[in-house]
């Protein structure tokens, strides 16, 4: 089951959030890049995606995050029941996430996994790195799309969900995600404004119907 439902765009105090879907149970929002998901440290940091939801709604659950720089889709709980049941899906691995990306270079062969351990880069914070002695496990399945250029538009499966794994991952292979500024060359940081990766869909069972469905998002680039 697929939610085809128009998306809305509210806003509050000039502060926009599109809305892919609204129930009694769940939010699920299009995430613009270089918003938060939720609140940083610090009064400077409050305005996130959570937040603005927080602003329009009486109960709202932060269940996952997309990095401040991705876009793309979001689902966030109204009740605790929800909360515990999407926790549950996503620390069991039971959610499916696909993403997009546009990648320096032409990536070969067509498709390909990339298993490599990670962890955080504690004195360069936030930034991740990967490491095979301390790091956890991170798998991402990958499928080239179309070729652009001196350039390639991948699909992107991660099966674990480390921080910034998507963007490691592709790193390692010698193919930086365009507009990183984390990650990658000078050359591949500086080729777009935004960074080229979005949250395309993602699949997971409703906490109240119970039938597996799937929110998508139109790729902006």
């Amino acid at each position: 089951m697929s939610s085809n439902l128009p998306i809305n765009t509210l806003s509050h105090n000039h502060s926009a959030v599109t809305l892919i879907h609204c129930d009694d149970a769940i939010i699920v929002v299009d995430k613009q890049a270089d918003v938060l998901s939720v609140p940083g440290r610090g009064p400077e940091k409050l305005d996130s995606i959570a937040h603005r939801l927080s602003l329009m709604f009486d109960e709202v659950h932060i269940v996952h995050r997309l990095d401040m720089a991705t876009s793309g889709v979001m689902v966030f709980a109204r009740t605790k029941d929800s909360l515990r049941s999407l926790q549950q899906q996503f620390q069991n691995r039971q959610t499916k996430k696909r993403y997009q990306a546009i990648v320096a270079g032409r990536l070969t062969p067509s498709c390909g996994a990339v298993n490599l351990p990670m962890r955080c880069d504690w004195p360069n914070r936030p930034k991740q790195m990967v490491c095979y002695e301390h790091g956890k496990k991170s798998l991402t399945r990958w499928r080239v799309i179309e070729y652009l250029g001196e350039h390639t538009r991948v699909e992107l499966l991660p099966i674990t969900g480390r921080s910034h794994q998507l963007r490691i991952h592709c790193d390692a292979m010698q193919h930086p995600i365009l507009g990183d500024h984390l990650y990658g060359t000078e050359t591949s940081q500086i080729a777009t404004k935004h960074l080229c990766l979005h949250a395309q869909s993602l699949t997971f069972t409703h906490p109240d119907t119970l039938i597996e469905t799937t929110f998508t998002s139109p790729v902006p680039f």
